[in-house]
């Protein structure tokens, strides 16, 4: 979620979603020749996202995945494609770096030479990579009901929303905040940099760059310093940093 046009009708609205308006069956339209145990897990991942309200909780307690794809190109409503998949997770600004996720997805269209030279990944490796639909549900299991956290994470959402929309005719109705969340709250102007620029503003060694995982470890450390520095400015929720945004406007 991107906190460039927070104003208060956006916040009231956020808070309404967090706080149960996540009423409609959003797992109804899973194709029937589905797996009954991933239909049972979907149902259930639904319950709990149902129970979660993040907004009030200590920001030291508050449980995340940072996660980073990578992608043949910009535009999933054209056709491009994810083709892998990192996350780690968090709690508070406590990086796990025991409990990370990394996949390499087969798109199943050609991968578009740029992406390849800039991702170093090849067209042999996505041909034995496993299929969309699998990544997509160990994804899932690994992210549970987490709230999820993403760089520049309008890119991430629409991806994971059209993915999970074909393959398995269901919403992606997880929370996902864009790092500019936080960040806006000490340099509004910073939002809008790469991850590198971001990094490198927060004293974070970029290593790894293009690569799913190495992205999202850099993310959580970058959501780690701002996390910290938010505590520090006597922020502890989401809800009081919500409301101090909306006041921006």
């Amino acid at each position: 979620m991107g906190c460039e046009s927070m104003g208060m009708n956006d916040m009231v609205r956020f808070i309404r979603e967090m706080t149960g308006k996540l009423g409609s069956d959003i797992y109804g339209g899973i194709q029937t020749q589905s797996n009954p145990q991933q239909i049972s897990f979907l149902r259930q991942l639904q319950k709990e996202m149902k129970q979660t309200n993040i907004l009030d909780c200590p920001l030291e307690k508050l449980n995340i995945v940072v996660f980073d794809l990578e992608t043949t190109g910009f535009n999933p409503d054209k056709g491009d494609k994810i083709i892998s998949i990192g996350a780690v997770k968090m709690v508070g600004s406590i990086i796990n770096e025991e409990e990370t996720f990394y996949s390499l997805v087969n798109p199943e269209i050609p991968l578009p030479e740029y992406i390849s030279r800039l991702t170093n990944i090849t067209e042999e490796q996505l041909a034995g990579a496993p299929s969309a639909s699998e990544v997509l549900l160990d994804f899932y299991k690994f992210i549970g009901s987490s709230v999820l956290v993403a760089h520049h994470a309008r890119h991430e959402q629409a991806f994971m929303k059209k993915l999970s929309s074909s393959l398995l005719r269901m919403n992606f109705d997880h929370r996902v905040i864009d790092t500019s969340f936080l960040i806006r709250l000490f340099q509004p102007a910073a939002p809008t940099l790469q991850l590198e620029e971001i990094c490198n503003e927060c004293g974070v060694e970029v290593s790894g760059r293009h690569h799913a995982l190495s992205d999202s470890m850099m993310t959580a450390k970058v959501w780690s310093f701002y996390i910290e520095k938010a505590h520090e400015h006597g922020y502890t929720n989401l809800r009081e940093i919500y409301e101090f945004l909306s006041r921006l406007r």
